[in-house]
């Protein structure tokens, strides 16, 4: 077998690449333990006019393309990062230094975000629904409890909907922190992101970090929530 064929099959056997159902990002690994920027489902303009295009260009190829850069300069230097997903990362990133906790959470985060977000009309499933009704009593007053923990978020994070233990619930991190992280008090599996650092918005909204909030009702593509609930709770 060559070698470069060799290696492929190794990084896929080890879960180098991306375990995740097909409706998740890949981590787009390759050979030398590279990874590249995944393409956006839509173009940049498509979200308009909830999210502007140039927002999306700058957040997509100038922020979420740093966080891989800086990444892949720990994949080169750790011996311990490589042969693990970015999931499998983030849950030990307390074992790495903080350039490995705030650029592998980076790059999750936004891989996340991207596939949370679309310009095609979608509802929760009737299971999801039920869930909803559960843990907060409706959808609506789960947006309400989300949207306060966004807003409230101080400085830079993100809000999450999480699943944990049977039950959904809401809360934040810091900084490019996530709940899938063995550091984070917000532990659970991720949901819904809502990315509230200001560049994800900043230049639409300048500071009415409120109604971006408001506004990513709009675009939120609840077939991928459906799937990552679905997953979640087997």
């Amino acid at each position: 077998m060559k070698r470069r064929s060799f290696i492929s099959q190794s990084l896929l056997a080890s879960g180098l690449i991306f375990n995740a159902p097909s409706y998740a990002l890949a981590l787009n690994l390759r050979s030398n333990y590279k990874i590249d920027l995944p393409p956006l489902p839509y173009e940049y303009d498509a979200l308009e006019p909830y999210i502007d295009k140039l927002t999306m260009q700058i957040h997509h190829t100038k922020h979420h393309t740093a966080y891989i850069k800086n990444l892949n300069k720990e994949l080169e230097a750790n011996a311990q990062l490589q042969g693990k997903s970015i999931e499998q990362i983030c849950e030990s990133v307390g074992k790495f230094n903080v350039a490995v906790r705030n650029n592998a959470g980076g790059h999750y985060n936004h891989s996340l975000f991207w596939k949370l977000l679309s310009p095609i009309k979608t509802t929760p499933s009737e299971q999801l629904l039920k869930a909803i009704q559960k843990d907060f009593g409706s959808l609506e007053q789960m947006k309400l409890a989300l949207n306060d923990t966004a807003k409230s978020r101080f400085g830079s994070g993100w809000a999450w909907l999480i699943y944990r233990q049977g039950k959904l619930s809401v809360c934040s991190t810091p900084n490019q922190d996530n709940p899938l992280m063995d550091i984070s008090e917000c532990k659970g599996y991720p949901l819904i992101a809502i990315d509230v650092w200001e560049h994800a918005y900043y230049l639409q909204y300048q500071n009415k970090r409120a109604d971006y909030i408001d506004a990513f009702w709009n675009i939120i593509n609840w077939q991928e929530v459906n799937n990552r609930y679905s997953l979640a709770i087997k």
